[in-house]
């Protein structure tokens, strides 16, 4: 098949959905890949660089939808493009078509097959061709460079001889893909990070990335994201009065907002109202990810930046992947490649549209002359947030002293009965062995019983450290092992020489253990 990327023509929009790497990777699938002139360079990919790699370079848009059997986009077309659609012919790109019906029914007509990338089902199978998860990845990370290029402060704080400076304070709203990589973005540059999420099981995420989960008092049972694709669905009133809330309380501590809170087909919630705004202090900075879709804070302008009269920068930019369209455009062509591969089994050049796949079937729009928008629920379940475990009922100081009263019963009525069956067994065995063999099995047996209930009792994760104490015991045990190895018979020296080797494998493996624990305490 012949696979072409033409130029974007959508204003602003320096992406492209080839590059010469994964012209080179399409090629192994038997693919012929072509290009339109100047697709590549705003993203910096010369047409010399795809001509090394392979790649025909066309010099108009509509020679190269004429060759080619599969068009590679990242914005969905135009009109004009659509039109030059064939049954015959197959498009991949970013489509939306809960948003262009017209342009959906247009596809149709025309009988081709759609592809829409931002289709994609969220299964795990899926993931290498999440085209929304790298491009809000992207997003998230440069929303944080665009903040500190307006920020007038560093973010770590620095004490020098000139004076200290306090670290910046960074909140993120919105706990996905780019709320992530916002997250990682902004600790890593030194500054104290809080970011919030109204699906309270991301707490452990943001945790382990060194932010602060803004925690809300607030009792009600949050979504499930299973509902909407692994999205967090709209929260109750009372929920966002809460929320409000909490964010008036913390708009006058922190210096930069990112706000990423947006489903794809539905308007941005406002989180961040003008109040807030006002109780920023003068040179904060607010940058809204959902500035797109209406924006998450009540005084973002679309594709604008704004300084509000005291003094806060509010960035609306909507194409911050755009904004690294190199990066960019690498990980959403390697996304279009392995929905190639995927469409491509045999890695013979022909393209078998599977549509018992639930990749496929999901990310497919039209096929056929027929739309097949929207999908069926895919037979794998999509990943989802765990649903919140019931909290156990809390007992009452009443209850909890006859819980614990009747534990100690059943705890003391084992012990008594293993005391009594043991000593019945000492008393049978005394009644025929010799005196000096009781002797000897009386010290044995409380040896175990000691050992038992001083091992059995410790927790599993401090069996390792506990190797480390237990040489004196261990010397005892050779001690005694070497005063039998030299007399007695032959069962006796056998027995004798492996209490020597075990005890002294036990002494040899504690030393090693301490050593270890010792070493992590001291400065390389």
């Amino acid at each position: 098949m012949k696979i072409g990327a033409p130029k974007e023509i959508f204003k602003g929009e320096a992406r492209v959905a080839m590059t010469p790497d994964s012209a080179r990777q399409l090629q192994k699938l038997g693919h012929e890949c072509m290009i339109e002139a100047g697709a590549g360079l705003a993203a910096g990919f010369a047409d010399a660089a795809y001509e090394e790699a392979g790649v025909k370079v066309y010099k108009t848009p509509a020679s190269l939808w004429k060759a080619a059997d599969v068009i590679v986009k990242v914005r969905e077309p135009n009109e004009t493009e659509a039109k030059r659609l064939t049954k015959d012919k197959t498009l991949i790109s970013f489509f939306w078509p809960a948003q262009n019906e017209e342009l959906l029914e247009l596809c149709k007509s025309k009988g081709a097959t759609v592809v829409a990338m931002d289709m994609v089902p969220r299964i795990s199978r899926a993931q290498k061709m999440d085209a929304l998860s790298s491009m809000a990845n992207i997003a998230g990370y440069r929303a944080v460079m665009e903040a500190g290029n307006n920020f007038d402060r560093f973010f770590a704080g620095q004490v020098t001889a000139a004076g200290k400076v306090p670290p910046a304070k960074v909140l993120v709203v919105g706990a996905g893909v780019a709320g992530l990589a916002a997250i990682g973005a902004a600790t890593s540059l030194g500054a104290i990070t809080y970011a919030f999420d109204v699906r309270p099981e991301v707490a452990e995420q943001i945790e382990s990335m060194g932010a602060e989960f803004v925690f809300l008092d607030f009792e009600e049972e949050t979504q499930d994201g299973a509902a909407t694709g692994g999205y967090a669905a709209p929260s109750s009133p009372e929920f966002r009065e809460k929320q409000l809330e909490k964010f008036r309380e913390l708009a006058p501590d922190v210096d930069i907002v990112i706000t990423t809170a947006l489903i794809p087909g539905r308007p941005a919630p406002v989180l961040w109202t003008e109040d807030m705004v006002k109780a920023m202090k003068r040179g904060s900075v607010i940058v809204d990810l959902a500035a797109e879709r209406g924006g998450n804070c009540e005084m973002t302008q679309k594709d604008e930046k704004i300084v509000t009269e005291n003094g806060v920068t509010v960035v609306g930019y909507t194409d911050f992947p755009s904004r690294m369209a190199s990066q960019s455009s690498s990980l959403y062509s390697t996304n279009i490649r392995h929905m190639l591969t995927d469409l491509t089994p045999e890695k013979d050049g022909t393209i078998n549209h599977n549509m018992e796949d639930d990749v496929i079937r999901g990310a497919t729009v039209t096929h056929a002359g027929e739309i097949t928008f929207p999908p069926p629920p895919p037979k794998v379940q999509a990943i989802a947030a765990q649903p919140k475990k019931d909290k156990p009922k809390e007992l009452t100081p009443e209850e909890k002293k006859a819980k614990e009263l009747a534990e100690f019963r059943d705890a003391t009525k084992r012990q008594v009965g293993l005391l009594v069956v043991g000593g019945l067994l000492m008393l049978l065995v005394g009644a025929y062995a010799p005196a000096s063999f009781m002797q000897h099995f009386i010290v044995f047996v409380l040896s175990v019983f000691v050992g038992f209930q001083v091992i059995w009792g410790v927790a599993h994760s401090l069996h390792t450290p506990l190797m480390a104490v237990t040489n004196a015991i261990s010397s005892i045990i050779i001690l005694g092992a070497l005063l039998q190895i030299g007399s007695g018979s032959g069962l006796v020296i056998t027995l004798a020489a492996l209490s020597v080797f075990m005890a002294g494998i036990n002494i040899f493996g504690g030393f090693m253990v301490t050593r270890r624990m010792l070493a992590m305490f001291q400065k390389s």
